[in-house]
């Protein structure tokens, strides 16, 4: 359900929705739509957009930041950063059956995120990426490993999935530290071939080796 997310980026609107689209008819089951710095009528209008395509695919369809709009158009989730609205305030807001994501950078977060009972937590940057203002510590193979070897078992229960950065080359070695998934932007957004692009993620995710 976690495994591979992709995150729509778009210099506008339309931009955001024909990635995502794309994306949807290249296999892609999971939609994070990551608007900032737009007006948020156009990040409603464009969110209204997005899922209904989401619907027509059968896919996820997670709203960056922004609680509230979440629950009016009904998404099926939020993301949210560690600046964002609180994990505990959005369940209160959006109510025990929807997913909420919450980002992270160390494993002070990542303990944080899990006592705050999200869904999912999405751990980076893995490498630099221009994806993002604001960067946080680059974490690297090491940090992924170093982080994931100081959880216990029952924390582990909670996915984590690895963003920033990532390319498909990446993707063997990072699943080897015990990150659940991968969430990728920027190499997909960029393909002229998103299907080979997803269909190889898809691969490394869910079949066996």
């Amino acid at each position: 359900m976690y495994r591979f997310q992709y995150i729509s980026q778009g210099q506008t609107p339309e931009e955001h929705l024909t990635h995502c689209k794309e994306v949807l008819a290249a296999g892609g089951k999971w939609i994070q739509l990551r608007m900032k710095d737009f007006p948020d009528e156009i990040v409603e209008k464009t969110a209204l957009e997005v899922q209904s395509l989401c619907a027509q695919y059968s896919a996820t369809f997670i709203l960056n930041d922004n609680v509230n709009l979440a629950k009016k158009i009904n998404a099926d989730g939020v993301h949210l950063g560690l600046t964002d609205t609180a994990i505990t305030q959005a369940r209160l807001i959006l109510g025990d059956d929807k997913i909420i994501g919450g980002t992270a950078n160390t494993l002070e977060d990542v303990v944080h995120r899990i006592e705050e009972s999200c869904n999912y937590i999405g751990l980076g940057p893995f490498r630099f990426t221009t994806t993002k203002s604001n960067l946080s510590p680059i974490l690297g193979l090491e940090g992924y490993r170093t982080l994931m070897d100081q959880l216990d078992e029952n924390q582990k229960k909670t996915p984590i999935v690895a963003i920033g950065g990532i390319q498909v080359e990446d993707i063997p070695t990072i699943l080897q530290t015990g990150i659940s998934g991968i969430a990728i932007s920027g190499v997909l957004t960029s393909s002229t071939n998103k299907k080979e692009i997803v269909d190889n993620i898809n691969t490394m995710l869910y079949e066996p080796a």
